[in-house]
């Protein structure tokens, strides 16, 4: 019964000129998922980094943003991660005190920091100390640098 009313329809779609098509369809460009399932969340933002080449961007912020965790909070307090360019992590110190500190860890940081984003990702540290000393008082000594005498 059910193939008699399939031959009929196509004969009136025939009268009609409206015969379905025999060749196959083109798919539409673009990136095709598998099986047409919707996506896990975590996979489609790994795809989005990896097609965008953001995947190395991410992980450094990543470091970033998890920084008391990676270095422990004593140096995490009186330290802060600025920038990550061409293998070079800039690190801004609270203190020349702390800057002293950091150049002394680096060999230790650019090890750990590899060891959170790959082996040969970080190859050095650069430290940065305060921009300006505090601003209490208003005397000053006549010929003197200012707060670069003591914090520069």
């Amino acid at each position: 019964m059910a193939r008699e009313k399939l031959a009929q329809a196509k004969a009136d779609a025939a009268k009609r000129g409206q015969l379905p098509r025999r060749e196959p369809r083109r798919r539409a460009a673009g990136p095709r998922r598998e099986g047409g399932d919707p996506q896990l969340f975590g996979r489609a933002i790994r795809d989005l980094l990896a097609d965008r080449g953001w995947e190395r961007p991410a992980a450094v912020g990543g470091v970033f943003g998890r920084w008391s965790d990676i270095v422990g909070p004593d140096l995490a307090a009186h330290t802060k991660p600025e920038g990550f360019e061409d293998g070079e992590v800039l690190i801004a110190a609270d203190s020349t005190a702390w800057a002293t500190q950091v150049r002394l860890l680096a060999r230790t940081l650019v090890r750990r920091l590899n060891e959170e984003l790959g082996e040969g990702t970080v190859t050095r540290v650069k430290v940065r100390g305060p921009q300006h000393g505090p601003r209490t008082g208003g005397l000053r000594v006549t010929g003197s640098r200012g707060p670069g005498d003591t914090y520069g």
